[in-house]
């Protein structure tokens, strides 16, 4: 018997939805910040067994749409929402879903749902007592599992679960695969991880990236990132004075693409303005933001 099926993640931003699928897979795929919305995209991880595989799926966190970016961000969340064989829906001690049209189709779907309470390390037991009774209210036939992806805490435990709920079916990718992404589609993520880090209050959502080029050649890659930004005021602040901040960030960059990579690589980054690019269709397209990509 061969068992093979989508696991859908989704929740609040904030949540560790990306730490608790990189526990999953055992690879860091997502990106994981402090910082609300750092999932854009949904993002695929693979995991394999002689009689399984389990597709993960890292959604964008649930959010109100202010432009739209944030509104082809919520279409892959309701893609999810209809693909799934299993929910993991992830929430933290001390907050409830806030859209509650998210929380009404999952009660009302028929898909099994395993509630993820993350970060119970930051927590006390009582409150994680209530919390497990509260959602148990909530969604009755969901399976409550207090966690903690950083500490892995219950992962192993959330892992059987997940296997015991997976549906007979042969694999969907060949089991050597890890994701359905693309190693340039890393590299922009990771350069977009260390915006999100080391630049404050809007610079980090105003920015975009994208791989113009990746050579790759024996002993070192040669690979090209063009940074957008929707105002000149933004590129100066990313260049930094005499150029120190984009230089830190090239090499904070590199150092982890060597790593993800496991070779050697020259990394250089360059700067456009595109005004207004998260409400542009085009430039969101060309970015990769459509539920057809």
């Amino acid at each position: 018997m061969h068992k093979a099926g989508f696991v859908n993640i989704i929740g609040n931003p904030n949540v560790g939805k990306s730490t608790l699928m990189n526990a999953l897979v055992g690879e860091k795929l997502s990106i994981i910040t402090s910082k609300a919305q750092t999932t854009r995209k949904r993002v695929m991880g693979i995991v394999n067994g002689d009689d399984f595989q389990i597709v993960y799926t890292d959604t964008p966190g649930i959010v109100n749409p202010h432009n739209k970016l944030h509104e082809q961000m919520m279409g892959f969340v309701g893609t999810a929402l209809q693909d799934a064989d299993l929910f993991l829906l992830v929430t933290e001690v001390g907050e409830t879903l806030k859209n509650r049209h998210v929380l009404e189709k999952v009660i009302d779907s028929d898909t099994p749902v395993i509630l993820v309470i993350n970060k119970i390390d930051l927590s006390d037991q009582a409150t994680i007592s209530e919390k497990i009774a509260y959602w148990q209210e909530q969604i009755p036939r969901a399976v409550v599992v207090p966690c903690s992806a950083t500490e892995g805490f219950n992962v192993d435990k959330l892992f059987d679960l997940i296997l015991e709920r997976l549906p007979e079916h042969p694999a969907y990718f060949p089991k050597d695969e890890l994701t359905d992404r693309t190693m340039r589609f890393f590299v922009s993520e990771i350069v977009r991880e260390k915006i999100l880090l080391y630049y404050q209050k809007e610079i980090p959502y105003s920015c975009e990236v994208a791989v113009e080029s990746y050579e790759e050649r024996d002993g070192i890659d040669n690979i090209s990132c063009l940074i957008y930004v929707e105002r000149e005021s933004q590129k100066a602040i990313l260049i930094g004075h005499q150029g120190k901040a984009i230089k830190k960030l090239g090499i904070e960059a590199r150092k982890e693409i060597e790593e993800f990579t496991g070779k050697r690589c020259f990394l250089s980054l360059h700067i456009k303005v595109l005004k207004d690019w998260r409400n542009s269709e085009r430039a969101l397209k060309s970015f990769g933001y459509s539920l057809e990509d």
